[in-house]
């Protein structure tokens, strides 16, 4: 079978996307330039990737853009990334808000500064109504610690009787995860050449496609997106897809929209 922009778009490509964004700081260090600067060159990897999702019409895009391991970097590199957040949750709302984009940003998010989280619930009120592309960051948050606060919140409804131990059951305990209301997990990618999934997304990966590429997070392009879903679409259908279908879709899509 030959595929072309048209019969792609007939296929099932991905409704949710997940990346563990990792290389920013190798990408810096190759170049002789601080850990730091890599951050700062990883959002526009962000814009980038929420532009291709929603040219491509995929319902969720969930990026990890700091794990609750993260708090052990040193504390100048966690510094900057609590001052890059909170500049692009500044800068980049109105913009996503312009584009019908819906933020969530999920994680325990208490142990942030106050301005931060003051910052996190504007740009979700800002965007609740949006009903374009789902974006979700990923902040101080953990897969385990997900799973953790979905048991938690069941286990009181055990104790004041409101739920019988037998009904706690997996789809009780789906109902009570972050992202417990979006598309399950299609495809899950990681950029910077390792090949683990690091406490991210625990659960909702069960059945996710898992994608590993060399690419560090700077690099990842339009180019490099493009081979990760072609992958998934070969996976899914069986037959065989290449970036520069994928490329001919997105296209498709600019030239209708």
């Amino acid at each position: 079978m030959v595929l072309n922009a048209e019969t792609i778009s007939q296929q099932s490509l991905p409704k949710h996307v997940a990346i563990i964004m990792d290389g920013n700081g190798r990408w810096a260090q190759s170049r002789n330039r601080p850990r730091t600067y890599g951050h700062k060159k990883g959002v526009d990897s962000v814009r980038n990737a929420v532009q291709f999702c929603t040219n491509l019409g995929i319902e969720s895009l969930t990026l990890f853009a700091f794990s609750s391991e993260n708090w052990r970097r040193p504390e100048d590199e966690v510094s900057t990334l609590m001052e890059l957040f909170l500049l692009v949750l500044t800068k980049e709302v109105k913009k996503l808000h312009k584009n019908n984009v819906k933020l969530t940003v999920i994680g325990d998010l208490a142990r942030f500064p106050a301005s931060l989280q003051e910052r996190i619930n504007t740009a979700h009120q800002l965007t609740s109504e949006n009903t374009g592309l789902q974006l979700n960051v990923a902040a101080n948050y953990g897969g385990r610690w997900d799973i953790t606060q979905a048991a938690q919140k069941l286990a009181t409804q055990v104790a004041e009787g409101s739920l019988t131990p037998e009904q706690v059951t997996e789809d009780e305990i789906s109902k009570h995860l972050t992202m417990a209301n979006q598309s399950e997990l299609d495809l899950l990618i990681r950029t910077g050449g390792d090949y683990r999934i690091s406490n991210f997304l625990l659960w909702q990966a069960a059945y996710a496609e898992l994608y590993f590429t060399d690419t560090l997070w700077p690099d990842f392009n339009d180019e490099a997106f493009s081979e990760a879903i072609a992958c998934y679409v070969s996976r899914e259908r069986r037959f065989g897809c290449t970036g520069d279908q994928i490329k001919q879709l997105l296209a498709a899509s600019k030239t209708t929209s």
